[in-house]
Order: C-alpha cells, then structure tokens, then sequence
C-alpha cells in the first residue's frame, strides 16, 4: 500500500555538495514492541539512507532516473528488525522509549547533475534534495510516523565534488565517523529548508534496484609508453574501483577510468566531455574508498598518485547494474560465437541500470528508444525484464502524454530541455525509435504472457501509430520529416552516421506498417475490435503504397540494399514470388559484400532471419561467422568484450574510429543474438509466455552443437542438439503445464508433452 505522505523534500541549507541530513526520533513509549517499521523515501538527486549508524539496504543510485516532472520513484525498506531488537552498531538497546538516528546522504545524480552533451546541468532540480518517511507501528496497533521536515540538520560530507558523467572526490579528511548514529557528533550541524514538491509525483519503484552485483579482480598493472599505471581488469564493465589504502594525510589518488587502450595509453577521447575521474584524498590513516554517487563503463583504469607499487591485489572494480534475473544461456561449439554471446550478456548488463541507455561510459548515457526497439526480445530472453522494462514503459507514455503522442528518441526525455543543435528544431516521431511504443509491449508479451502489462502499455502504442498516421504523406508513406532509419551503416562516413544506403521512407514506411499491424494485434488481444479495424485498415493503406513505389516487378526494393530487403521480407510487406525474388536478392547483395555485414541500426537484427525465412540459411550463417570487419566477429577478433557502436569502433591497427561518435559497449547490435536463440538455438515461443514453445533447431556454419535453455514463466525450457556420424540427436525440456514442437531441419514436426524428450534424425 502506498503510503500517505506527511513528509517534506528538504536541501541542506548552507551545503553545496553532497549533504548528509538526520534528524534523532525517541520511538513512543507505552505501546509495547515494535512489530512493523517501513522506511519510504525518494529525493531529486540519489540518496543513501542510514538507521542508527548503518546503511540501510544493499540499493544504490537510489531511486534512479525516471521522468522525474511526473514520476518520481520512491522505495521502501523493511527495518522492523532494526527497531524491534536494537541494532549492532553500539546503540541503546531496541525496544519503545528509545533513542535512534535516521539519515540521509545525498548525491547530485541525474536531477541535479549534467545530462547529454550539451554540458546543461540541474535540468530537473537545482540542488540535491530528499524526502523520507519512516512509519512504525507497535504491539497495541499504535503508529508512529518519522518524517523529513523543516527540523532535521544538515551538515557536508567528505564528498567534494560528484557528477554522474566526471566521477566523484572524495577527502578523507573531512570523513564525520558516525554522522547518523545516536553517538554521533552533535556540533557542525546547522539547518534545511523545505523544497516545494507535490508529493502526487511520487510513485512505487515497479522495477529491481540498482546493486552492487559482482566483483573483478585485475588481470594486469601495467606500465604505459607515458609512464602511467594502468589496470586492466579483463572485461569491460560498469560500476567503480574499491579499495583500502594508507598514505600521508592530505596525498591523493586519481583514478582515470576508459573502455580501451590506444597505443598503449588510455582511450579517453571517446568519452568526449565526460571526465570518468575519481580523486581520493588520504586522511593520514587507513581509508577505504568507493565511488557510489557516480559510474563509469570501463575496462582499464589510470592510477596515479597510489602510495609504493600498485599490485592486483590492491583493488577491484564492482559491477553495478540493475538486479535482473538471468533466464536464458547459449552456448555451441563455435568459440568466437560464443564469447560474443557473453558480449551480449555484458553489454546488457552495463546499459541496463536503471534506465535502458545506449551508453554507460560517455556524456550521454541515455535511454535510446531505437536501441530497445530492435533488443527488446533479446533482452528479454537474457534476462527477467519484466519489470525493469514496464517501469520504463510508464516513463515513455508520461513523456509522449505530454507530447501529443509523440514518441521521443530517449526516456527519459532530457533532450526537450536542450534540443541538440543537429537536431534542427522541435523533434517528431522518428521510425524505430518511436516504434519502441509498439513493438516492445508486444516483444514482452510473447515473452511473459502479461495481458495486464500489455493493456498498460497500450494507449502509448495506439498513440503513436496514430500520431504517425498524420505524418504521413498525400502518397500513405512515411517519407518526411526526420529519420535516424539504418543508423550506422558501415558504409556511411564516421562524421554522418545517418549518411545510409536504405532510402529513409522505405524503412520509415515499413516500420509504420510494422507498428499499425502489431497494434492491430494489441487491439484484438485486448477486446478493442474498432481499434484493430483500424489498424488493420492502416496497415493495408501502408501495404499497398510500399509496394506502388518502392517495389519493382522483379522483386527489386527502392535503393536495392541488405537493409531494404530484410525489412520488406520480415515485416511482411511481399508476396509470393515477389518475396522469394526479394530473398535471393538479398542473398545476391549479401554474398557480393564478401559476408560482410552492410546493415546499420535498422536492418541489422533482420537480415538473417530474412535469408532463413526465404532459404539461405547458408548465407546467414556465413554472415554471422565472417571475422573481418564489418562484422559481428571482427570485434571478437579484437579483444572486445562487449558489443560495439559501430563495426569499426576500432580500427584493425588497434585506433579509434576517427568519428566524434563511438561506444565501446553498445547493446544494439548485438540483437543478432535473438536469431541465434531462435535458430541456432532453435527457441521461441509459439503462444504468449511460452505456453506453448517451438523448438526448431536449424545447424549450419560448420557449428557441430549448440545448446540453450530459458526460464519462462512455467518453467525452464531447454534444447540441445549435436551433428555426429551423420546424423542429428536433439534433447528437450519442456516446462510443466506446457507443450511444445519440435521442428526437425527437414521439416517433420514432433509434438512435446511436459517433461524431458530425445529425438534422433
């Protein structure tokens, strides 16, 4: 139940950075023990709470970004065993009539620190505040409520400085040992001010916290050409450096954080006005440090100023992201495949914390909705998404709410506050990345079986084709306006990533017919008859002009280009003979690029599925295992760890791409994972959260066996197969209450009860 807010938002009056508030509470005596005691908070800004010396929770970056103008998340922690029993930290004793200590400290975070690159900060709040109400109830049913207000105090912390995109100081010296314990010190405190906040905006934090998930140690300290220290850790990652240090008081250590080296120095111009550097102050003593009010994506690390020989065994980063479940594994006997499914997996990982970016480690970090759009099922199969996604979700519909039906690039969208001048004016519905309206519902759909999550999903969905649908031309094709479309091709020039093959409005075009028909689907799954008539009538308008104006009689797409192929066959927008006419082509294009991948943003996560669908399965499975670049391999061949911007985000004599754009860890491209969960693999679902499965395994590219499995909502489902002495033995698991098929290679279909099944051919 929510709770009813008596609390205020309150900033520290006289401090300018990284405050810490507290207020003492005597807990109500005469009422018996304490049975319940929930602590809700949220602030504008990220805040860490503290019960009596402690920290409360293993949450950081709470709560995280969301549109904050209109929804703001708080959490809620159970602290009944704190109050009930006294905690451990050499407080007075649990029990009513006692004395504790609730506290507070706070960071800039998203709401007060900078966002994108236009170097604005302070977008959503001008100084860091936080609101929090602790409510206990007794033995006798009374309650006690704790509350921010105009009477709590405010003091600064050791923290000096802390952006999300240049990192965190931190001095030692200005450590207050026990700020927020009864013991703690009563001098050096002074006032809050309350903040005007309508406490309406606040609403339940629906996804999983943002934690501390792992730890990595250094593979290697390294000296570079320059002289400097560098630790390498082996993966690229999200997160920050701990560690515990003795040095002379007042010494500092400076920690540059990048995803590459370049001759043999840190990478660091990719990062662009992101500064990633975290300086400790030593107090004299023995300090431990870690960086929790900031992030950084990196592999490698530039430390100066340590105190001796820095060894791997002084620190480790610790990997942060949002606590998702792990559902679906791949595995198969080609390795480079492999690790570049475990590129996927981190990749995923590093972007997905709290908000979906594209980014974690340069001055953007936002939520691409192009991104999500073509990772959705991919996403959804890694990981338990369910609820980190339907939150996001509640983000997009407020932001297009408020847009008339305008779905924007990113969501949260930051960009309204500061249009980038590239931009040029006021942005529109933009194909791909406001298909994320429609086409992601529906992806989380096939994926859990959430019929409710769907209907909340879909005013957003119809909003969009809707809004789209006047944007059309007097000719029913999307031809106008602006349009990212195959974002990225390989071939455009590193200066004009939107420079692509693909004619705009054919993609554009096939895009919206993709969205009207899936929001046909949406409609009729929810009991909207009319809604879907008009979709239906929409998507055949849509139909009909593409084919008018940009499909010839032999099967020839406008621009004749891997991209404009692959989406007019996998939408759905050929017939017959002119889709098979189209298939061959696009095997024609593909094999006269030496297999070498020619798609961008758009066509990438299709284009093998379109040459298995039209039976070229040979040619997709040479896509996929070419090494040189532009290819999903080559960065596997070059060290990568993670899924790359662009295809060449390093060149092949170990330099940067000369462009002002590239990523190290990007998940976007690595949506070629959901084809080979499918088809390698050979799973997917066949009725909504997998109440029925296909397992339709198709072996090519020399790749011997493969094997898969996925924790759906029934149960865990699993395949493997192997190629021996001609033959082919494939094992299955299927989940109880469901069923599958087996589709064999050769077509032969096999009903599947629940439960484990081996079949040879």
């Amino acid at each position: 139940m929510s709770p009813r807010w008596q609390a205020a938002m309150i900033a520290a009056d006289d401090v300018t950075q990284a405050p810490l508030l507290r207020t003492a509470f005597t807990l109500d005596p005469g009422h018996g023990e304490v049975t319940s005691a929930v602590l809700h908070l949220s602030a504008l800004g990220v805040v860490e709470p503290h019960l009596d010396g402690e920290p409360v929770g293993e949450d950081v970056l709470t709560p995280g970004w969301s549109s904050y103008e209109w929804r703001l998340r708080y959490v809620s922690h159970d602290v009944t065993a704190r109050l009930a029993a006294g905690d451990t930290a050499g407080d007075t004793a649990g029990g009513t009539g006692e004395d504790h200590v609730l506290g507070l400290a706070l960071g800039n975070g998203w709401a007060v620190g900078r966002l994108a690159w236009s170097g604005h900060r302070g977008l959503y709040a001008p100084e860091p505040s936080a609101i929090a109400q602790l409510e206990v109830t007794f033995a006798d049913g009374h309650r006690q409520t704790v509350a921010t207000g105009p009477d709590w105090q405010a003091r600064a912390s050791a923290v000096t400085a802390d952006e999300i995109y240049d990192g965190q100081d931190v001095d030692a010296r200005l450590l207050v040992p026990r700020w927020a314990a009864v013991d703690g010190p009563a001098d050096g405190w002074s006032g809050v001010h309350v903040v005007d906040f309508d406490t309406a905006r606040l609403t339940e934090h629906l996804g999983p916290p943002v934690r501390r998930q792992e730890v990595v140690r250094p593979v290697a300290v390294t000296t570079s050409p320059s002289g400097k220290t560098l630790v390498d850790f082996g993966q690229n990652l999200v997160g920050w450096l701990r560690f515990t240090v003795a040095g002379g008081a007042g010494s500092t250590i400076t920690v540059r954080h990048a995803e590459v080296l370049e001759h043999g120095e840190l990478g660091t111009r990719p990062l662009r006005t992101a500064k990633a550097t975290d300086r400790f102050t030593l107090s004299g003593g023995t300090d431990t440090f870690e960086p929790t009010f900031t992030f950084h994506g990196f592999r490698y690390a530039e430390v100066t100023g340590w105190p001796g020989e820095l060894t791997v065994d002084d620190l480790e980063a610790v990997v942060v992201h949002s606590e998702l479940r792990r559902t679906g594994e791949f595995e198969c006997s080609h390795e480079l495949v492999n690790q570049l499914h475990r590129n996927v997996v981190w990749g995923q990982k590093g972007n997905f914390l709290d908000v979906p970016t594209d980014c974690p480690q340069r001055d953007e970090r936002l939520g691409w909705t192009g991104d999500l759009a073509v990772f959705g099922p991919t996403a959804a199969y890694l990981f338990d998404v369910s609820a980190f996604l339907r939150d996001w979700l509640r983000d997009l519909d407020a932001e297009q709410a408020h847009d008339d039906g305008i779905t924007p690039y990113v969501v949260p969208d930051v960009l309204k506050f500061s249009p980038p001048k590239e931009l040029r004016g006021k942005p529109d519905s933009t194909c791909f990345w406001s298909d994320v309206a429609v086409w992601l519902p529906w992806t989380l759909y096939q994926a859990y079986g959430d019929r409710e999550a769907l209907a909340e999903a879909y005013p957003a969905a119809a909003a969009h084709v809707r809004h789209v649908a006047t944007l059309l031309s007097p000719t029913d094709l999307w031809d106008q306006g602006f349009q990212f479309a195959d974002w990225l091709d390989p071939d455009a020039p590193p200066d004009d990533p939107a420079a692509a093959k693909a004619d705009k409005g054919v993609v554009a075009t096939a895009a919206i017919f993709r969205s009207a028909r899936t929001a046909a689907d949406t409609a009729r799954v929810l009991g909207k008859e009319e809604d879907a008539a008009e979709f239906d009538a929409l998507a055949a308008r849509l139909r009909t002009a593409f084919g008018r104006h940009y499909v010839s009689d032999d099967g020839t797409v406008l621009s004749d280009c891997a991209t404009v192929y692959a989406l007019a066959i996998e939408f759905g927008l050929l017939d017959g003979d002119l889709e098979v006419k189209a298939g061959d082509r696009l095997a024609e294009v593909v094999e006269k690029a030496g297999y070498r991948v020619s798609t961008g943003f758009a066509g990438t996560p299709y284009v093998t599925d379109a040459l298995t669908s039209t039976g070229h399965l040979d040619e997709a499975y040479r896509l996929l295992l070419e090494e040189g670049c532009p290819s999903w391999l080559y960065p596997v061949t070059m060290g990568a760890t993670t899924i790359w911007e662009r295809w060449d985000s390093m060149l092949p004599d170990g330099t940067i791409n000369p462009g002002q754009m590239t990523s190290f860890n990007h998940y976007a491209l690595g949506a070629v994972a959901d084809w080979v969960h499918r088809v390698v693999a050979g799973l997917s679902p066949l009725e909504p959260g997998y109440a029925k499965s296909l397992v339709a395994p198709r072996p090519g590219g020399g790749i011997t066996w493969a094997r898969g499995s996925l924790d759906t909502p029934h149960g865990r489902l699993a395949v493997s197969w192997r190629q021996e002495d001609g033959g082919l033995s494939v094992d299955v698991t299927v989940p109880p209450g469901t069923s599958a098929v087996l589709r064999l290679p050769d077509g032969r279909e096999h009903e599947l009860a629940a439960g484990d099944h081996r079949v040879t051919a």
